[in-house]
């Protein structure tokens, strides 16, 4: 009894711990409430999900394994719409062995369209607050997580159900998406295709991405379980790779998915333009992520035949990431292109560089209010590529808001937890909050 007493109250604390990690919060300085107040994290749902959560055992499978046959693909008739839901099934949300017991969720799998105008299938989790909010009264958010993976396993749906739970997607995830359950507002993560797909995913595509992000919010509202309104409003919102998928659903929002009421997106940190990232980032510290942005291009455009510009050590590395969480990725800082690439700037490459142009942001302008938030010091997606992409927004008659923040060493030392939670991008569900409101007249 002690014993199973003790490592309930143990895997509590752990959670609420790796939370306040995530956070940097340790103590927030005088200035910090003008961000994220750490009410809003732990809000009144998070600490009775924290009190009242069931602890997995070793004997608990951990994560929805890509060799489940419910990923297995039915056929599909032709014509069949996009986001239309295919198969569901319930699931339980667990973090770091922690299950909480006031999150509701659920696995689906849906219709979605790629980059070539392609039918294709998605995977996704749905995960639904269980805080008394009225159907008529919630929101929904197609969440784009941060998931910069190339191997199978690595998807939201994976990690929110246990597994993958070094995934620093999930880790950067646990804040935000703590403020949203603290609204009452359903969340809906796309794995941006079938999870349960062992071939190398193409993450970093914006045109196959931000459909997919529409299309998980459609077959959202289609499940019956969700209770969920057709009406419902919608946000979109991510962060780093996720917000260039967020991005791109803002753009097509208007044109691909009319019907969905899309009141506000937000936006974070995003590769704006793959070459200018390629550019700026490869051989810094971001030098493993810009090479699986690459790979990840080559899964999605065949053409780009990036094999037959890698050096021995590149094949070596290719078959790594390729079969691997971004987890890995992080372990190839200041790596050399040259030492990868027989070609060290691969943008030159004329299928990449053709699929680059299709994949940078600003084609046209979203119709729903947009926050795009970058840090001023950041040393892989400039400014300035922030900036320049609002002007083209507004110029195209979109309603958008910049929000500057700061990143640089001393930021850290001066001010901490706001550096670190702008970092985390939670900053901008407060911006999310008030738009809603706005658009109801409040």
């Amino acid at each position: 009894m002690f014993d199973s007493t003790w490592r309930r109250w143990s895997w509590r604390a752990g959670t609420a711990s790796a939370l306040a990690v995530a956070l940097f919060a340790v103590g927030s300085p005088a200035g910090a409430q003008e961000t994220v107040d750490l009410a809003d994290v732990f809000n009144p749902l998070v600490v009775k999900a924290l009190q009242g959560a069931d602890i997995s055992t070793e004997l608990t499978p951990l994560g929805l394994s890509s060799d489940d046959p419910w990923f297995d693909e039915p056929e599909i008739e032709p014509g069949t719409a996009p986001g239309t839901l295919l198969k569901a099934r319930p699931v339980s949300v667990q973090v770091y062995q922690v299950r909480p017991d006031v999150v509701s969720a659920h696995q689906l799998m849906y219709t979605t369209t790629d980059h070539f105008g392609r039918q294709v299938i998605s995977t996704g989790i749905l995960m639904i607050p269980e805080d008394g909010t009225a159907p008529g009264d919630r929101k929904i958010i197609g969440y784009a997580e941060a998931n910069d993976s190339l191997g199978a396993n690595c998807a939201p749906s994976h990690q929110w159900t246990g597994g993958n739970q070094s995934d620093p997607a999930m880790f950067s995830a646990l804040g935000p998406v703590a403020q949203m359950f603290g609204h009452g507002w359903a969340v809906m993560m796309s794995d941006v295709g079938n999870d349960g797909d062992t071939a190398p995913h193409p993450f970093s595509i914006g045109q196959f991405s931000g459909k997919a992000t529409l299309d998980g919010v459609r077959a959202a509202l289609a499940l019956p379980e969700a209770g969920l309104e057709s009406g419902t409003p919608v946000g979109i919102y991510g962060v780093a790779g996720g917000g260039v998928a967020a991005g791109f659903a803002a753009e097509q929002a208007h044109d691909y998915a009319p019907e969905l009421n899309v009141q506000a997106s937000a936006i974070q940190a995003m590769m704006i333009d793959p070459a200018t990232f390629e550019e700026t980032a490869a051989g810094g510290i971001g030098s493993g992520f810009v090479f699986s942005s690459i790979l990840g291009f080559d899964a999605g455009y065949p053409g780009v035949r990036l094999d037959d510009h890698l050096t021995p050590i590149g094949h070596n590395v290719a078959a790594a990431f390729r079969a691997s969480c971004q987890a890995l990725y992080l372990g190839l800082p200041f790596v050399p292109f040259d030492v990868l690439l027989t070609n060290p700037a691969p943008r030159t490459i004329p299928a990449l560089a053709a699929a680059y142009a299709d994949n940078t942001l600003g084609k046209q302008a979203p119709a729903s209010k947009l926050l795009i938030s970058s840090c001023e010091d950041d040393f892989l997606v400039p400014f300035s590529e922030a900036e320049q992409l609002a002007q083209t927004y507004r110029a195209d008659g979109g309603d958008v808001d910049l929000l500057p923040s700061q990143c640089g060493p001393l930021d850290y030392v001066t001010n901490l937890y706001k550096t670190v939670t702008d970092q985390l991008g939670m900053q901008d569900i407060a911006w999310l909050a008030k738009t809603f409101d706005e658009a109801e007249g409040k």
